[in-house]
């Protein structure tokens, strides 16, 4: 069974925008006492992520 990749493709102000929203849902998660292990994997995998570079073409 093959397994799915998703890609998404954000602009420099919309990847701070995404890891600040995260950084506020973690925050909101520890002072409800309750886990933060995915938030953390998610922000992991957003700062670790290369950049590419590509351009659109119109035909």
């Amino acid at each position: 069974m093959k397994t799915e990749h998703f890609y998404i493709n954000l602009t420099t102000d919309e990847r701070n925008r995404v890891l600040e929203s995260l950084v506020r849902q973690k925050s909101n998660l520890m002072a409800q006492g309750k886990y933060t292990d995915a938030v953390d994997d998610v922000i992991l995998k957003i700062s670790k992520a290369k950049r590419k570079k590509f351009r659109i073409r119109y035909i």
